[in-house]
């Protein structure tokens, strides 16, 4: 009984539901604008509520978090500009599906199967908080180092089928990670002698020139063509249609909310696995991926929401941050006399479950907040292209030079703009070039920790990853991505089909 009073705190007291409404329509639009990233307004908030109770603090917090996360789709959809890393795979099929005229059933889905990922991971962190903590703690540096290469490979699935092509962006990316001061020796790494270098390149400049510039110039090719005119009859999916994709969203939540608890990695990783899910488990798609499958829209969406709930699991049950945000609000909690990690769920057990309670709440937000101003967001798209260019590219700027309020980030955004050009027009895949840069640091320290933790021995490392289970799984998942992806394969399940 005190359980379900304290998650319903924040439904009977108005001014903590009227905060956590707040948040998530400021996090829906924070998180929809390239640059404004969602651990960017947390971090600005604890300065402002600093003097407030721990429950108003949190209950803003969390709105702007769960709103941010989903936000990011908007963008992606309408003008292929990721607002956040997470939404870079929606970008894949939901910009195509709004070039067929159907952006207001791409943002109606995305935002119902955001719910019901938001939904699943949120029951994950109420009635599995220890079992998935624990999974968790067992992962070594080796796992990580696993992990992280397997991201790098599953770019074969944003590659249009070519898996050399989505391995060297994703290595390209890499290199551009490590660009910078060594996170463990702090020498200079690829910086050539240039001190602007030495604080690395942005992924957020990155992600921002090679979808949103690049973008703008492809569409200088076609800048006489009318706008598409957007169908609007339907934009809640119907009940048939969720239900048709049910099982595919419940799988890939499952893949959000691990992914999600395991601390350093968040929504963009989660989102990259589950699109290559969807594309492996789905048979026959009305579209091909990568040309406006709902899958590979609904298959991300659900993923990046269903890891918020999994980035609070280990926060809440180990003093853990899962993501850069939770590890923003693991501080406002100390700064308000908690302390998170076991003694929390001791001591005050209804702080956790008022978390849960302000979390279902914001989830709710998301749907109303979701599917309310679709008309209005779409007819960005039935902009002339003469408007709608010079928008993308004054967006781009603002956005890169929001990030550190740098005008070097804004000629790093513009260089890789020309680059994701000339790669467009090559058919070379951008997304692996983003994750990759969001994956360097992943692998790279990994990489020298797993050695250290095996005394520098290669043949111990190898040992470690074949005794351990769980490095075992996710080494024959990493030889089973490669092995996928070879011609030889690809004939030989031809054979297969057609005997």
């Amino acid at each position: 009984m005190e359980t379900l009073l304290a998650m319903a705190t924040v439904f009977f007291q108005p001014q903590l539901l009227l905060l956590v409404a707040l948040g998530t329509l400021a996090g829906v639009y924070v998180g929809a604008i390239p640059g404004l990233s969602v651990t960017m307004a947390v971090s600005i908030l604890i300065s402002f509520t600093f003097a407030w109770d721990v429950q108003p603090a949190i209950s803003l917090m969390i709105g702007i978090y769960m709103g941010g996360v989903y936000g990011g789709a908007r963008t992606a959809i309408l003008l292929n500009i990721p607002g956040a890393p997470s939404a870079i795979a929606t970008a894949m099929d939901g910009y195509p599906m709004a070039l067929r005229g159907e952006a207001g059933t791409a943002i109606g889905i995305s935002t119902v199967m955001s719910f019901v990922g938001g939904l699943v991971g949120v029951a994950v962190l109420a009635l599995a908080a220890p079992a998935v903590s624990d999974v968790a703690l067992r992962f070594q540096p080796r796992d990580y180092l696993l992990l992280a290469l397997l991201g790098i490979l599953l770019v074969g699935s944003l590659s249009g089928g070519s898996m050399l092509k989505g391995v060297f962006a994703g290595a390209f990316g890499v290199a551009i990670g490590a660009v910078g001061m060594d996170p463990l020796t702090f020498t200079e790494r690829f910086t050539f002698g240039v001190p602007d270098l030495r604080g690395g390149v942005s992924f957020v400049a990155v992600m921002i020139g090679l979808f949103g510039v690049s973008e703008a110039l492809a569409q200088l090719h076609h800048v006489d063509t009318p706008a598409i005119k957007q169908r609007l009859n339907r934009i809640v999916p119907s009940w048939g249609t969720v239900r048709r994709h049910l099982p595919l969203s419940l799988q890939t939540s499952s893949i959000g909310v691990i992914i999600g608890a395991l601390p350093g990695t968040g929504g963009d990783i989660a989102a990259l696995m589950a699109y290559d899910h969807a594309k492996r488990v789905t048979k026959d798609p009305e579209h091909p991926f990568g040309e406006g499958a709902v899958e590979g829209l609904i298959a991300p969406e659900t993923a990046n929401n269903a890891a918020v709930g999994g980035a609070f699991v280990p926060m809440m049950t180990l003093g853990i941050p899962g993501d850069a945000v939770t590890a923003i609000m693991i501080g406002a909690l100390f700064i308000h006399g908690l302390n998170p990690g076991p003694m929390l769920m001791i001591d005050r057990p209804e702080m956790f479950w008022f978390i849960v309670g302000a979390l279902l709440a914001a989830n709710a937000f998301v749907l109303l907040f979701g599917l309310t101003g679709i008309r209005i967001f779409t007819k960005i798209v039935e902009m002339p292209r003469a408007v709608l260019i010079p928008l993308i590219l004054l967006l781009s700027i603002v956005g890169a030079f929001a990030v550190n309020n740098s005008v070097t980030e804004v000629y790093w955004m513009l260089g890789f703009g020309v680059l994701g050009y000339f790669m467009k027009l090559y058919a070379w895949p951008l997304g692996p070039v983003v994750l990759g840069v969001i994956l360097s640091r992943l692998l790279d320290e990994n990489w020298r920790r797993a050695v250290i933790t095996e005394r520098e021995s290669l043949w111990g490392l190898l040992e470690g990853m074949v005794t351990s289970p769980l490095s075992l799984i996710l080494l024959l998942a990493v030889l089973a991505t490669i092995l996928g992806q070879t011609p030889i394969w690809r004939a030989a399940r031809a054979r297969l089909r057609r005997t």
